[in-house]
């Protein structure tokens, strides 16, 4: 996805203190721009559709229209916006249902002012963002399926494959892939078309989700 500059951002909370707040910090960003705010998920919606938005930062929280609820909206109908999940809530359940939504990150409203201008950067490169523990959660989570015996689908990667998977979801570039690997980096493009296309996946936060599920990335 071609992102212009700068990226053009959407604000959703229901607390007109907490965007105000929020774009303060992300104006304040030569690259970034708040063009629209909502006070609830319909909102959001709405404005999406008025008006281009790049990435959509979205509260867990709100009236009418959850932010979760809004995140699957987008997901399905207007893809190419990115999507930012922000609460005030460190809990599973939230982070879990977040990513299952389409979210390519979550951050904590508590750490806003340090974590949520690079989440933004992060997420408009197509990866994803996760604050250090929700990553051990994912990882813990992984591990609790596998003790329990849940059946892993047979693997459709090749060795190679697996290793430019793991190298991606640790944000390595197609040159450094490539350096690692010893192979060129029309190869490790031509590896990367191979994944989309056998895991159904458009992006690298969608192959570093699949990563962590094969336990292919440590916390």
């Amino acid at each position: 996805m071609s992102v212009p500059f700068p990226a053009r951002l959407l604000i959703a909370d229901d607390h007109v203190m907490v965007r105000r707040g929020l774009r303060l910090v992300l104006d304040a960003e030569p690259d970034l721009r708040v063009v629209a705010e909502a006070s609830d998920g319909a909102e959001a919606l709405a404005l999406v559709r008025e008006s281009p938005v790049d990435l959509a930062i979205l509260d867990v929280s709100m009236p009418r229209m959850t932010g979760l609820q809004a995140t699957a909206e987008l997901a399905r109908f207007h893809p190419e916006v990115r999507v930012l999940m922000l609460s005030m809530h460190d809990n599973e359940q939230y982070l879990f249902t977040a990513l299952k939504a389409g979210a390519s990150g979550y951050v904590l409203k508590t750490a806003a002012d340090r974590d949520l201008v690079s989440a933004c950067r992060a997420a408009l490169r197509g990866e994803p963002f996760l604050y250090p523990s929700a990553v051990a959660s994912l990882i813990r989570d992984f591990l609790d399926r596998a003790r329990t015996g849940e059946t892993v689908p047979e693997e459709p990667l090749t060795p190679r494959e697996l290793e430019v998977v793991k190298l991606v979801a640790e944000a390595h570039t197609s040159a450094e892939i490539a350096e690692l690997l010893q192979i060129s980096q029309r190869t490790v493009e031509r590896h990367r078309e191979n994944l989309m296309t056998k895991l159904a996946m458009r992006d690298r936060v969608e192959l570093t989700r699949y990563a962590i599920r094969r336990g292919l990335v440590e916390p």
